[in-house]
């Protein structure tokens, strides 16, 4: 589905930047730990919502048509 591929991306996206942000701040300390620390949290938490709302949508989709389809009454 497309939605899948969507999220698919922005949790690729943020997952390759977080990951960057982690070799940076491991060998630098570019900001401190404590603020490294809510961006990862923030990271982890917009990769799962990303995954878990196009998940519901994928099986609300797949209901959907197959209701359409007569499968489900």
């Amino acid at each position: 589905m497309k939605v899948m591929k969507i999220a698919s991306m922005v949790s690729g996206v943020v997952f390759a930047l977080f990951a960057l942000l982690f070799l940076v701040q491991l060998w630098a300390e570019v900001m401190p730990w404590a603020v490294f620390i809510k961006l990862a949290m923030s990271a982890g938490v917009i990769i799962v919502v990303a995954f878990g709302l196009a998940m519901l949508y994928r099986e609300y989709i797949e209901e959907k048509s197959m209701k359409e389809e007569k499968y489900l009454d």
